[in-house]
């Protein structure tokens, strides 16, 4: 988890004290992750508009994108071509080739099982 550190107007300080005096909040930190996290979930074009930043900058990929602006993939191009943000494409890193292939070998080619049959290498008798 990351850590943050800054200054804010003593009587932000005072009431973030005061709830968690009152067991509103376990700790100033819980108060501040809650006040954050609804903050972005009450202003989606800030959110967008991160998310947006972050890729750009090649700090995160695609579906990190999609998922910190809460939309799926497929939205989520849409948004950063709207945005004239350009696509990257490809394997991120050696854990996504990793998951590719996994994929890849999970996919069925009745194509290919076609074509083997049709040039006689098939090795199913027949009939």
């Amino acid at each position: 988890m990351a850590r943050i550190t800054g200054s804010y107007p003593d009587d932000l300080e005072l009431l973030i004290e005061g709830t968690v005096e009152a067991g509103v909040f376990g700790g100033k930190s819980d108060a501040l992750r809650e006040f954050a996290r609804e903050y972005f979930e009450d202003h989606e074009n800030e959110r967008i508009a991160a998310a947006v930043a972050l890729y750009e900058r090649e700090v995160i990929t695609l579906g990190d994108a999609a998922r910190l602006a809460a939309v799926d993939r497929w939205t989520m191009r849409d948004i950063l071509r709207e945005h004239g943000v350009e696509l990257r494409l490809g394997l991120a890193d050696e854990a996504d080739a990793e998951y590719e292939a996994g994929a890849a070998t999970e996919l069925e080619f009745t194509d290919r099982d076609d074509e083997q049959s049709a040039a006689g290498g098939n090795d199913s008798p027949s009939e």
